[in-house]
């Protein structure tokens, strides 16, 4: 392990120059007075066991883990840790003992974003997840986790979306857009809406005249904050969410993990808050 006093983490994958985990990372690290430092690094898919190899050898404190990478590590960790073991996905690295342990942040943070965000419990709730890709998986296994009434997941997809619904356990099932006229939080857990995938433009997989007010509804996209579909939800009278803050709160997880501090919310969000400005 490196020096506690100076203590390396950073982010893993590719491509990776885009990545706002080294701004929050050392906006925690700075609020905290610890004297740790984050870097990006690129490593391509089909390395996945090389990173463990190196966290282990050079002595890093913690990963966060992202795409093409997420699966390949979780496949070479010592250990999977909650709902990591359920994915076989991990998003973070992190020691414990002599141990790698592989995490998934993801799902969490968007629960803890939902609080401070929209004071939204969701225990009891009734969700609709539209997509079945990973931040779908993510997001399904954490509402099921955490008492989700029901968890109805639409896809264009059916196999996908079954897979996806099973991950909420006995909640879990598929529906269709429909279901979102009646569901007390709607999450697009799609990249339609992302400008740097060319699709900002293309058609949602929820009809946003469906919603109303007294939901809540999330985009997981962070680029840009304010989708259309999220401008459309709101046009209807839906709270709306962006996706920074399941970005902010699943890294928040992270440094906690890493630190065993309490990890600096608020800093965190004005950090990124200007980077995304």
């Amino acid at each position: 392990m490196a020096d506690s006093q100076s203590e390396l983490v950073g982010v893993v994958g590719s491509p990776i120059g885009h990545s706002l985990s080294p701004v929050l990372h050392e906006s925690a690290f700075r609020a905290l007075g610890l004297p740790w430092q984050s870097r990006r690094f690129e490593v391509g898919e089909g390395r996945g066991a090389d990173v463990v190899v190196a966290m282990r050898t050079l002595g890093i404190r913690g990963l966060s883990v992202t795409m093409p990478l997420k699966g390949e590590i979780a496949a070479a960790v010592d250990r999977l840790d909650g709902i990591a073991a359920m994915l076989g996905s991990v998003n973070c690295l992190a020691w414990e003992g002599e141990e790698i342990v592989g995490l998934s942040t993801d799902g969490e943070g968007l629960l803890a974003s939902l609080q401070r965000t929209a004071e939204f419990s969701v225990p009891g709730s009734r969700v609709v997840i539209a997509g079945s890709g990973g931040a779908a998986r993510s997001v399904a296994a954490a509402f099921g986790l955490y008492g989700a009434a029901e968890v109805t997941v639409v896809a264009r997809n059916f196999e996908h979306a079954s897979q996806v619904a099973a991950l909420a356990g006995d909640v879990g099932r598929v529906g269709e857009m429909t279901d979102a006229a009646v569901a007390d939080l709607v999450v697009d857990a799609t990249p339609v809406g992302m400008t740097s995938t060319g699709s900002a433009h293309a058609a949602a997989l929820i009809d946003p005249t469906l919603l109303h007010a007294g939901q809540v509804c999330v985009d997981l996209v962070y680029n840009p904050r304010m989708t259309p579909w999220l401008m459309a939800a709101r046009e209807h009278g839906a709270f709306v969410v962006d996706g920074l803050g399941m970005l902010v709160h699943q890294a928040a997880l992270q440094i906690e993990r890493w630190t065993g501090e309490v990890a600096p919310t608020e800093a965190m969000w004005d950090a990124v808050s200007r980077e995304k400005s």
